[in-house]
């Protein structure tokens, strides 16, 4: 198994759009400096065994601060955040 977690901790980028993007879906108010922080934070808090590569996405779960990142595996470009709880709603209202 590849290690995702150091090539996306060595590689991570970010685009202008991404920072509203993380701010709108977390609702959280910080700089552009506090996301990253914020961001490289769960990664390396995160066990490599919640990393999980589907298509072309690596998706890093976070129990323990309730947060999901989608990380694009070819550009190491992050895509978005989401908090668990609402991922886990439109899952039950999807398969229902």
């Amino acid at each position: 198994m590849k290690n995702y977690k150091k090539e996306i901790i060595d590689k991570i980028c970010y685009t202008e759009l991404v920072y509203g993007r993380i701010a709108k879906k977390l609702n959280i108010e910080l700089s552009k400096e506090r996301i990253e922080k914020l961001i490289s934070t769960i990664i390396i808090e995160t066990d490599e065994t919640n990393f999980q590569k589907t298509g072309k996405n690596i998706y890093i779960t976070n129990n323990e601060k309730n947060i999901r990142l989608t990380i694009n595996s070819y550009t190491n470009r992050i895509i978005t955040a989401d908090r668990l709880n609402k991922i886990i709603t439109k899952e039950k209202t999807t398969n229902s």
